[in-house]
């Protein structure tokens, strides 16, 4: 009888071992589907830009200029990093994925106008209907509650080391 209970408790052990083993598998497999979509929702590698008029990145207003823009490791891809091409002027904006109606011919930033005021507002990758947006600082905020109406202005980019930079 002793022995009796013995193997029904191994085999009830072995039963939650085997359940333990299933929901782990589960949610392993759930969060790699959750990961790799995230990971689609960012820009890969750096984006080369010339922008034609002064604007703001985040709460750094920055001048025309040729710049790289890139994620920020380890940064949970919330981050990015914007750097003039002559490495004098950077900036850290937040970021959060965002998705385009279509997906862009090309790699391209998108400026909310605000009469003369520019902000960087999204980025898309080109031929990836998934992006980023750009956390708005309290100044745009502010700037965009004061001018109700805003138009945007889409600046292509190219891809790290591409030419044309």
């Amino acid at each position: 009888m002793f022995t009796e209970v013995i193997q029904e408790t191994q085999a009830s052990h072995r039963k939650t071992s085997v359940q333990q083993l299933l929901s782990l598998v589960t949610l392993s497999i759930l969060a790699l589907t959750i990961f790799v979509g995230k990971a689609h929702a960012q820009i890969v590698g750096d984006l080369d830009v010339d922008v034609p008029f002064q604007f703001h990145a985040g709460n750094s207003k920055l001048p025309a200029g040729k710049y790289r823009i890139h994620m920020l490791d380890n940064s949970d891809l919330m981050l990015m990093e914007i750097s003039s091409a002559d490495g004098s002027t950077s900036a850290l904006f937040e970021v959060q994925p965002t998705e385009a109606s279509s997906a862009p011919a090309q790699s391209e930033l998108i400026f909310n106008k605000y009469g003369n005021r520019y902000f960087l507002a999204k980025l898309f990758d080109e031929g990836n209907q998934r992006g980023n947006q750009v956390v708005e600082s309290r100044y745009e905020k502010r700037i965009s509650q004061e001018n109700k109406f805003a138009e945007q202005q889409h600046v292509s980019a190219r891809r790290g080391g591409q030419q044309g930079m």
